[in-house]
């Protein structure tokens, strides 16, 4: 059974720094690639940042500078800087292979 199990959200003040944690169980990690969507209230799911098992990343345009993706022993990690407002959202780990798994998403909200 594939499991991804997200932990690290919460409130923080814009400015501030998140580091969110996905622990994937039920599949050979090495072997898929991983990443983080997010989905703010009232918009569509967007591509927040991946990397491949290669190692090869991928950051949205928005989170650039500011955000970071890494992988080691089953965990993908978002590394989250500098946050804004405009980043509340929840974050959805994601892998994939020939298919695709999702987490069941962490909340981050970003006010004052």
């Amino acid at each position: 059974q594939v499991q991804l199990v997200e932990s690290g959200g919460g409130l923080v003040q814009p400015g501030g720094s998140l580091r969110l944690s996905c622990a994937a169980s039920g599949i050979r990690f090495s072997m898929y690639g991983m990443g983080w969507h997010r989905q703010a209230p009232g918009k569509e799911r967007e591509l927040v940042a991946s990397i491949t098992r290669g190692g090869s990343i991928n950051i949205a345009d928005s989170v650039k500078g500011r955000f970071t993706i890494s992988r080691d022993k089953g965990t993908v990690y978002l590394q989250m800087n500098s946050l804004k407002p405009e980043d509340t959202a929840v974050y959805y780990c994601y892998a994939t292979d020939t298919r695709a798994y999702w987490g069941q998403g962490t909340q981050v909200t970003v006010s004052p």
